[in-house]
């Protein structure tokens, strides 16, 4: 039998921690303590009995606020894919076998396709920013899809699949080999055990598949492109899925009028090209950039002015961002990231006196994008490809709900007639 904590269950009933309790008091669940873990635990099956109760009196119109997910379970701990922790998982391919429930897919272009995205693209000027060569690519490639509105679970996977490899292709510098697909071992699968499973594992080279092809298109000097580094790969799966991110509730919201995996996309590319989401990479880059020389007067002069310092908080962890954590590990093991890390470390500091938020992983990218001398605005690209692996798999999963579910009720607050 499986358990959830009271945060979990909370999450799963739409409700407060405290009404958890006021269920147990009223019979409605029954509280059991762990002997390994503090806090109190709730058996699944029992949540999911008084969640199907609350659920019969809904209206038939869904919620956003009660989206039903088995993709990602998002805590202080860690991230976890479908019971599988994030970070155990070695490249993107395996991951989005993992998310959208299949072999993992060779994500390879399309010729014919590649053709037509690249030339969309060429036609924008040069220094057009690689979220809107992205968005341009997606676009070109399903006006020429003519079955693109077959959103059948086979058909969106291979869609998907050559969707992405054709747009990551498009990105590279003309003449970029295209590395060898990653060798993928047996699909992780949840084995039935509370939390999540950590597979053993080989690690594969982060320089084959899809992060090698995207690598050259990131870099200031494509000419000087190698194998990218280990955390360059660790962070195209950490992106993938987050949970509801505004982005991922915008594709969601496509997927329930049987939106085509195109226009999934295209939407949660759209939701993320906002300051407060996409783009904060771009502004964390700025940050270091500026800090280098004096991080301490840099940050003092942010607080001064009581502006936001980008790359630090996050609305769903109270303790350090498992990701960011995770790549800035992985960075410590690079020498080319020690000085840029330096840099981190005092601001971390500086935030740190104040009690202040923590680093999360957009600072992460930021330092990564620093230390192998990336485009600036190569973390929005890094955020765009990987994300899209999770919004295909929302995209999966909405497609099984029943078709335009979203229709929250709006307050009117306006003029009425005399």
């Amino acid at each position: 039998m499986q358990y959830l904590t009271a945060a979990e269950t909370a999450e799963r009933l739409g409700v407060k921690r405290e009404t958890v309790y006021a269920y147990v008091s009223r019979g409605l669940l029954t509280s059991v303590r762990s002997a390994e873990r503090r806090g109190s635990r709730f058996a699944e099956d029992e949540v999911e009995r008084l969640a199907a109760r609350g659920r019969e009196s809904d209206p038939p119109s869904g919620a956003v606020e009660r989206i039903r997910t088995a993709i990602s379970l998002l805590s202080d701990d860690g991230l976890c894919y479908r019971g599988v922790r994030a970070a155990s998982l070695p490249s993107l391919e395996e991951t989005a076998g993992l998310l959208w429930e299949t072999d993992p897919p060779d994500l390879l272009p399309d010729p014919g396709r590649e053709r037509i995205a690249r030339a969309a693209i060429a036609a924008l000027p040069p220094g057009t920013r690689l979220t809107d060569r992205i968005r341009l690519a997606v676009a070109a490639q399903a006006a020429v899809d003519p079955l693109r509105a077959d959103v059948s679970e086979p058909a969106v996977v291979r869609t998907a699949a050559s969707l992405l490899g054709t747009t990551v292709a498009a990105l590279a510098p003309t003449g970029s080999a295209a590395p060898p697909a990653v060798p993928h071992p047996s699909p992780a699968r949840r084995t039935g055990r509370s939390g999540c499973d950590t597979p053993t594992r080989g690690a594969t080279a982060s320089g084959e598949g899809i992060a090698g092809i995207l690598w050259p298109a990131l870099l200031r000097d494509p000419g000087r492109a190698g194998d990218p580094p280990p955390a360059f790969g660790a962070a195209l799966v950490l992106l993938a899925d987050h949970g509801l991110a505004a982005s991922t509730v915008a594709a969601r919201v496509a997927a329930s009028t049987r939106a085509d995996v195109y226009a999934v996309v295209s939407a949660g590319l759209g939701a993320l090209d906002g300051r407060d989401h996409g783009l904060v990479s771009g502004l964390a880059h700025r940050l270091l950039g500026d800090a280098r020389a004096d991080p301490v007067g840099v940050l003092a002069e942010r607080l001064r002015a009581g502006e936001r310092v980008p790359g630090f908080g996050h609305a769903v962890y109270t303790r350090p961002d498992p990701r960011a954590a995770r790549l800035f590990a992985l960075l410590r093991d690079d020498p080319p990231a020690a000085d840029v890390l330096s840099t981190v470390d005092a601001l971390v500091d500086g935030m740190a006196r104040g009690g202040a938020s923590w680093p999360n992983v957009d600072l992460a990218l930021a330092a990564l994008m620093h230390a192998f001398d990336l485009r600036s605005d190569a973390g929005e690209a890094i955020f765009a490809v990987a994300r899209t692996v999770g919004w295909v798999a929302h995209a999966l999963e909405e497609y099984r709900e029943p078709g335009l579910r979203f229709r929250p009720v709006g307050v009117y607050v306006g003029p009425r007639p005399g």
